[in-house]
């Protein structure tokens, strides 16, 4: 199997999503595959314990990517041999009545990850410039002040929510979570069968949604938003990686891969050391425990 140089992977500067691949040749099957990913999982699985214990860094996993893209059971099988205290996933919806009655990023800070933690945003804060850019006559339901109509929604506006997006990451990169971006990169023929699947597979009818072909007839607005959120929020504390989704086994190797290469260049973390006193006395806690 080819090997997987995370770099390839990251933005930096600007995108053309129709000349990036959505999949790729690296010689291997699916279980070769699957080991791949089973051997990085396990690594994962045991630096998050020691993170969890350090309780200093979070991580902030942001998951985008059109429907059937995989998102789902890619964070079921990453995350699979995590302790389950130790990572939370938020699927984030439409907004509730109670949501739009603050800013669009309020219930994104809400469900940030405590210390020592992974948390996972499927479908993230980036919903709000890209689903409301095919929908702009989303934006009125958040009565913000000046916008009446979708009229007034002016370019500027959409350039003063990517600063807001960039300030609100970068205040929490600042203050101890790493934020990984990824974009899974689906083309639209393999759209097509799996949405086909959906409706031929009686086990995954009920996954199928009519909402799914209507925005897949928006395909090409979604592809030029995403194209400039990506290029215009991938900084390089907050870097956005564009990973080839056609193949859901690689695309999970791929996203493993780089969280284990991000986690470890964290060199501090470490398991906390027991007290002096409490080293000095094991002994007699052990003829405690075992009286």
């Amino acid at each position: 199997m080819n090997s997987i140089n995370p770099d390839d992977f990251k933005v930096i500067g600007s995108i053309n999503l129709s000349k990036i691949k959505t999949l790729l040749d690296v010689k291997a099957d699916d279980e070769t595959k699957e080991k791949k990913l089973l051997k990085v999982q396990k690594k994962l699985s045991k630096k998050q314990d020691e993170m969890y214990a350090h309780n200093k860094y979070a991580f902030l996993i942001c998951l985008q990517g059109m429907d059937t893209s995989g998102k789902d059971s890619l964070i079921r099988e990453v995350f699979k041999e995590f302790n389950t205290r130790g990572v939370v996933v938020h699927s984030f919806k439409t907004p509730n009545s109670s949501e739009l009655e603050h800013d669009y990023l309020w219930r994104h800070y809400l469900a940030l990850p405590e210390k020592g933690k992974f948390g996972v945003f499927n479908r993230t804060h980036y919903e709000n410039v890209l689903v409301t850019r095919v929908h702009p006559e989303y934006i009125l339901f958040e009565n913000l002040p000046a916008i009446t109509k979708v009229e007034d929604i002016t370019p500027d506006f959409w350039e003063k929510r990517f600063e807001q997006i960039n300030n609100f990451e970068k205040h929490i990169v600042a203050n101890g979570t790493i934020v990984l971006k990824f974009y899974l990169h689906m083309s639209k023929e393999e759209q097509r069968k799996r949405l086909l699947n959906r409706l031929e597979n009686g086990e995954d009818n009920w996954k199928f949604s009519v909402g799914d072909l209507k925005e897949r007839e928006h395909w090409d607005e979604y592809m030029k938003y995403y194209e400039e959120a990506i290029e215009k929020t991938s900084t390089e504390n907050a870097p956005w990686y564009v990973i080839p989704a056609d193949d859901k086994e690689m695309s999970r190797y791929i996203v493993a891969k780089i969280i284990w290469e991000e986690i470890q260049k964290l060199t501090d973390i470490k398991e906390p050391e027991l007290d002096e006193k409490v080293k000095a006395n094991l002994d007699v806690y052990r003829q405690q425990l075992k009286g």
